[in-house]
């Protein structure tokens, strides 16, 4: 099976961690390249990072790996590698010269942050609900002039946790919803020892974090015209976000109005029977099952179920219906798994099975 040479930018926070940990070992994708700030280059990776924020330690692959220069190496960086994974944490418009430069550059990129995410030629991909939208990349690469070179986005970690649940139940026409995100602490990078002000506490704004639940949706569910992505009219959302004390888990409470009411009984079974293209293809981080409807009335919950499928699954529960919408439910997924590197990782090995890195 063929492997390819991968770098990871921004190898030494949260996000960077955690694509360390799932790429030591993966079937596709061999680490040749750890970049980080000007800061951290030139230093072993041990040494380069301020805290391990994992559970399991650094991967020997890569304690004593010698950090580049994700700005100043990046023609070293896209000699020795095949693609690069990006999860910088720089100013916006810095991560989207960054990515573009890399991906002129003939260097593809799947990117984690948020710059490109609505460039309308930039495919923003859950890969279980839009991998047709990789075939914008053709006109993004003409808008480049590159052969190889593109950029490929996931979408906002806290989607993950109702957009899936969302998608499948579009066939009964979904008028509008109402979503309120509750989101772990390692969704802004954090630990409860860095960050002690969530210990007893809920804090009611996370910054941008409402606009992008409201329309990235509209975008995944976008149609391809002229080569572009046209983002959706509908169904309209509205959302509230907060950050609550847990370590990891995006918890949803979503409210969903339909064009023509289903039954409780048809919902569970187009999520029960739903899956997508990962799952026919077989990628080696696709979930066996998509999507997990849980029966207990108390779940789903972080603690209990954000680990479902090695946290790539998504889980749901309390399904039930609503004195003013027409039913209501509990998301849940892990917010650096399925909602940020794993995603991405996915998002790669769709990619790959695409022979989009060929």
């Amino acid at each position: 099976m063929k492997k390819f040479n991968v770098g990871v930018i921004g190898a030494t926070g949260m996000v960077g961690q955690r694509f360390l940990t799932l790429l030591a070992d993966h079937p596709l994708f061999r680490v040749a390249v750890l970049a980080a700030s000007p800061a951290s280059a030139g230093k072993k990776y041990k040494d380069a990072i301020k805290a391990w924020q994992m559970k399991t330690p650094i991967p020997n692959a890569f304690r004593y790996m010698i950090v580049k220069d994700a700005v100043a190496d990046m023609d070293e960086i896209v000699k020795k590698c095949d693609f690069c994974f990006c999860a910088v944490n720089m100013p916006k418009d810095d991560v989207r010269e960054l990515e573009e430069r890399y991906a002129r550059a003939e260097c593809p990129i799947v990117s984690n942050n948020s710059a490109h995410r609505f460039t309308l030629d930039v495919p923003m991909i859950i890969p279980e609900v839009n991998s047709w939208h990789l075939d914008v990349i053709e006109s993004q690469r003409k808008r480049l002039g590159t052969k190889r070179g593109f950029i490929a986005v996931k979408s906002n970690c806290s989607l993950q946790s109702y957009v899936p649940l969302l998608h499948p139940l579009r066939k009964f026409g979904i008028k509008n919803a109402a979503v309120c995100t509750y989101q772990a602490i390692s969704g802004a990078g954090k630990t409860f020892e860095t960050m002690p002000e969530i210990v007893d506490n809920v804090i009611p704004y996370i910054g941008g974090e409402e606009e992008k639940s409201e329309q990235e949706p509209l975008k995944i569910w976008g149609m391809l015209r002229g080569g572009m992505i046209i983002p959706a009219n509908s169904p309209v959302i509205t959302a509230q976000c907060l950050r609550v004390p847990v370590s990891d888990g995006h918890v949803a409470a979503v409210f969903v109005n339909f064009e023509k009411k289903p039954s409780k009984e048809q919902i569970i079974n187009a999520w029960r029977n739903y899956s997508g293209e990962p799952q026919k293809l077989k990628l080696p981080s696709a979930p066996a099952r998509f999507i997990h409807y849980l029966d207990e009335i108390d779940r789903p919950q972080p603690a209990l179920d954000r680990d479902v499928d090695k946290g790539m699954a998504v889980s749901v529960g309390r399904l039930r219906e609503d004195s003013l919408f027409d039913y209501k439910f509990i998301g849940l997924s892990h917010n650096t798994l399925r909602g940020a590197a794993g995603g991405a990782v996915l998002l790669a090995e769709l990619l790959a099975a695409k022979g989009y890195f060929d």
